[in-house]
């Protein structure tokens, strides 16, 4: 799954559009690596999401491409 689609998906960035945007500025990095909107997403790869000063560290847990709002939260387990 790409990974502009997760991110709407899990519900941790609101719409598809924005998360295109994070990921070809810089913000977003897969397993270590920076990514581009069309990165692959795999179960237990590691996202870093930088908002501001603060990044969001989460691990990949599901991919779903039809997810409701009560188990997005079940694709992704934060850490820290």
């Amino acid at each position: 799954m790409r990974i502009d689609k997760f991110l709407k998906n899990a519900r941790i960035i609101k719409r598809r559009t924005i998360a295109k945007e994070a990921c070809e500025n810089g913000r977003i990095s897969i397993n270590g690596k920076e990514a581009k909107p069309g990165s692959e997403v795999a179960i237990n790869d590691q996202i870093d999401i930088r908002f501001g000063d603060k990044t969001m560290k989460i691990i990949v847990e599901r991919l779903t491409e039809h997810v409701s709002k009560d188990s997005s939260s079940e694709m992704y387990r934060i850490l820290q």
